[in-house]
């Protein structure tokens, strides 16, 4: 069966009013959503895991999968699942650690493509976003050809599968483009919007998880038409106003809101689980110099540098500590970031053994934008530049090109004493903060 074929049997009520030819008359609103795209990048980097279960995430006691490809998924791995019930799942499964600067850069070439098409694109993540097409119609044709379209250029350009769903709203546009995956295109006519949506179950409706699903099933509303057709009286009396309003209006296909094109992150940040509970200073300070550069990398990646540093500390206990400061001015140095970070721990002191750390960086602003004051006798070019430099090495050389040295582990060092091979000497490990 060919994939336009399976994608026209897709949703609704399965009799192929809803595929990649459907009228896509007034469908106006995309959603593209790239496929498992944390592993259909490593699957691009290593060709070779191409058709198997890769899983991006950790498989220890307390790791958790990031992404799966459709090969780990048909065994019931999933996102966000423990790492342990994952390779339990699938024993086979390729783990692979995340790589969130080459994430990174696959996603701003993908919204660069979508922006060549509209200027009306909001992105919801790194991987998915809503596109207004209505304005680019002239150009490049109707909804479901610019879809296409987009779907060619992101396979040609960058090697990544993505579906898309085309439709009249947004709300529907996300449903279709989650029922042609993977690799697939649907279109949702805007006549036959009801007759896609009330067959489906009441959990694909936006803000229905698993307990407001099971409250209303317990009400016998199963389906989205359910919901549609229930008394408001009832659903007030198990929801409350706001999402019993919210709830019956998407039951009926109604969603106004348009594309959003700004859409500004209000924070960036790492975090890490250990294995077994630490209490070692040294270990927890080689893991916030790790985050650090993480959130260092992310923050270069997004153009974004920010003013308010903070760290999560979680006890073995499960007891949450928060600590912030704010800088005299705008950061996205990794040097920067850590000093203030291992400060704000230190004046912690929190006692007693750790079972997760993280780093964030908040008060977010364009990069190029902010100013930044010199310190006395600091010279023009310094830290910035240099990471700056290590992320370029990085992104040709891979994630291990450049590390702090305090990073690498005794025999990564002595290997790198001893080989004869050109090498890029690690950028040096800050040792005290300011």
């Amino acid at each position: 069966m060919g994939r336009s074929q399976a994608v026209a049997r897709t949703g609704g009520d399965g009799d192929g009013r809803f595929g990649p030819d459907a009228d896509d008359t007034g469908c106006r609103m995309l959603h593209v959503d790239m496929d498992a795209f944390y592993a259909s990048v490593e699957v691009r980097r290593q060709p070779e895991l191409r058709g198997k279960p890769v899983v991006v995430g950790w498989d220890g006691p307390r790791g958790v999968v990031c992404s799966a490809s459709y090969e780990a998924r048909r065994f019931g791995v999933r996102s966000a699942m423990p790492g342990v019930v994952a390779r339990r799942l699938c024993p086979q499964a390729i783990f692979l650690p995340p790589d969130f600067t080459g994430y990174g850069a696959a996603s701003r070439a993908i919204m660069a493509i979508f922006r060549d098409v509209t200027p009306l694109v909001e992105p919801l993540s790194l991987d998915e976003a809503f596109l207004d097409v209505g304005g680019a119609e002239r150009l490049f044709g109707r909804p479901a050809e610019i879809a296409r379209l987009i779907r060619g250029r992101i396979a040609g350009e960058q090697s990544l599968p993505c579906s898309v769903g085309v439709a009249s709203t947004k709300f529907m546009a996300k449903l279709a483009s989650t029922r042609a995956k993977p690799d697939g295109l649907l279109v949702v006519p805007a006549d036959l919007a009801l007759d896609f949506l009330h067959p489906l179950p009441v959990d694909a409706l936006w803000g229905v998880g698993d307990r407001t699903a099971e409250v209303l099933r317990r009400l016998g509303l199963r389906l989205v038409r359910d919901v549609a057709h229930a008394p408001a009286g009832m659903l007030r009396s198990a929801l409350g106003e706001a999402a019993a309003a919210h709830l019956h209006a998407l039951a009926w296909g109604r969603d106004p809101r348009p594309v959003t094109p700004e859409h500004v992150e209000k924070s960036i940040g790492a975090e890490t689980t250990f294995d077994e509970d630490v209490a070692d200073p040294d270990v927890i300070r080689r893991t916030l110099l790790a985050l650090a550069g993480k959130t260092a990398a992310r923050l270069r990646a997004t153009g974004q540098a920010g003013r308010t540093v903070s760290i999560k500390v979680r006890l073995s206990d499960f007891k949450t500590l928060n600590r912030s400061r704010t800088l005299p001015g705008p950061t996205d140095v990794t040097r920067e970031i850590f000093s203030t970070a291992w400060g704000l721990f230190e004046a912690l002191r929190p006692g007693d053994r750790i079972r997760l750390i993280g780093v964030r960086v908040e008060g977010l602003g364009a990069s190029g934008g902010q100013p930044r004051q010199l310190a006395l006798g600091e010279p023009e070019r310094g830290w910035r530049e240099a990471e700056r430099a290590a992320d370029a090495a990085v992104a040709r050389f891979g994630r291990s090109a450049v590390r702090p040295a305090s990073l690498l582990s005794a025999p990564e060092r002595e290997s790198d004493e001893n080989s004869i091979q050109p090498r890029i000497v690690p950028l040096s490990d800050p040792q005290t903060p300011s």
